[in-house]
């Protein structure tokens, strides 16, 4: 490897390093400041734009390597609370990525068809295939934080009674984090992001919705009521992470309160993560490298 991409990486890691989660033991979210920008201040924020950019770029090149590779996936899962910045992150940091290698899925309330099913199946169904990267704005993790915090909606998934038992959310975790490493066996990279905001800077982003018009159309009143629950959210989370975490699946608490700085170290990761597959575009085998020359020669000799 030569220097420059040792510098580069190494200037990645020291942004990614602080909000990787690999095991989950001794994990504790208040060790986490939402409004944490690792130390760049407000008068470096044209340094940190730049470095994103280049992130942007960086992601770019190398998804082109993965699809062209066909061998390994990315599956990138973010999780937050209403108001964190998810969508406009996913929006800003993928910019630069050919749309026909990646794509994105939304899980909100689950359907009928759904719930007649195990709660992983609707999201089995939207894995990423081999040279491509899918995205889950929001994911099979609902089922362990929206579903504990308001178990009432355990009743909508008809499970026999017999089976929700105070032991469901630990067995639930348990196998969320069995299916991770199912899916890192198989080549599938999976990086779970927790964009992490503040209570006082989801009640800001809040009223902004309603006093700028333009964004009025994002308020719902169900994001309120769920503000009552924010303790709660916050226990689901930290148990969450606790029991999943793992070096195949590592848990990213990504600073939220400052958006510039989410998309930074959103990007820094996934960038490393693509990095260590060491991808490389395929070589040419000695039959392929003959169709070519044949290929060049007759268009070479095309009058027009």
């Amino acid at each position: 490897m030569d220097r420059e991409k040792r510098e580069r990486r190494k200037r990645i890691g020291k942004i990614v390093d602080p909000y990787r989660v690999i095991r989950g033991k001794k994990f504790r979210l208040e060790m986490f400041d939402p409004g944490d920008t690792g130390g760049i201040g407000s008068d470096q924020k044209p340094m940190a734009g730049e470095l994103l950019e280049k992130g942007i770029q960086w992601l770019a090149e190398e998804q082109e390597k993965l699809y062209a590779q066909d061998r390994h996936s990315l599956l990138l899962l973010f999780q937050a609370m209403d108001a964190a910045g998810k969508d406009s992150t996913i929006r800003h940091v993928m910019s630069g990525v050919n749309p026909q290698g990646c794509q994105v899925f939304s899980f909100k309330q689950p359907s009928t068809e759904e719930l007649d099913h195990d709660y992983l199946w609707r999201c089995q169904k939207c894995l990423p295939e081999r040279g491509r990267i899918g995205i889950f704005n929001r994911s099979y993790y609902e089922e362990v934080l929206v579903v504990r915090v308001h178990p009432e909606l355990l009743g909508r998934q008809k499970l026999p009674p017999g089976l929700v038992t105070k032991g469901i959310w630990k067995e639930r975790l348990d196998d969320i984090a069995g299916f991770e490493r199912y899916l890192a066996r198989q080549g599938t990279t999976v990086l779970k992001f927790f964009l992490h905001v503040s209570r006082k800077e989801q009640k800001r982003r809040f009223l902004q919705r309603l006093e700028q018009p333009e964004k009025n159309w994002k308020f719902s009143p169900a994001d309120i009521g769920e503000r009552r629950y924010w303790d709660d959210y916050m226990a689901a989370y930290e148990d969450a992470i606790r029991r999943t975490a793992s070096r195949e699946a590592p848990w990213y608490v990504v600073p939220a309160d400052n958006k510039w700085y989410t998309r930074l170290v959103v990007a820094a990761a996934i960038v490393e993560a693509l990095w260590k597959l060491d991808l490389a575009y395929p070589g040419v085998d000695e039959v392929r490298g003959k169709e070519i020359a044949a290929a060049r020669r007759s268009l070479t000799l095309e009058k027009r």
